[in-house]
């Protein structure tokens, strides 16, 4: 199984990323950056399964919480979590 690129803590953008197949990348979170709160394990890549690709890859999934602020423009405190694999993400600097 491949070792996750990423840690807690770590600050992750979603890749801003518009396929022509299904994905899990929620439109709202795509382009924004994010901070690891949880590292889920591997598991096979929910696109490739729902294009019907019968040995999909396996990669670390990652729980991603985003400030709703920076995703929405609303006010408050709170934070939106996203479960992400690790080809949607990418190193924020």
């Amino acid at each position: 199984m491949p070792e996750p690129r990423f840690a807690l803590g770590d600050r992750v953008r979603a890749r801003p990323v518009d396929p022509a197949h299904h994905t899990r990348v929620p439109r709202y979170a795509r382009g924004h950056v994010g901070e690891v709160v949880e590292v889920q394990g591997t598991w096979p890549l929910a696109d490739e399964r729902a294009q019907g690709i019968s040995d999909p890859r396996i990669e670390p999934v990652y729980t991603v919480r985003f400030p709703a602020e920076q995703l929405f423009g609303s006010s408050g405190g709170h934070w939106v979590q996203v479960e992400l694999w690790e080809s949607y993400l990418e190193a924020a600097s």
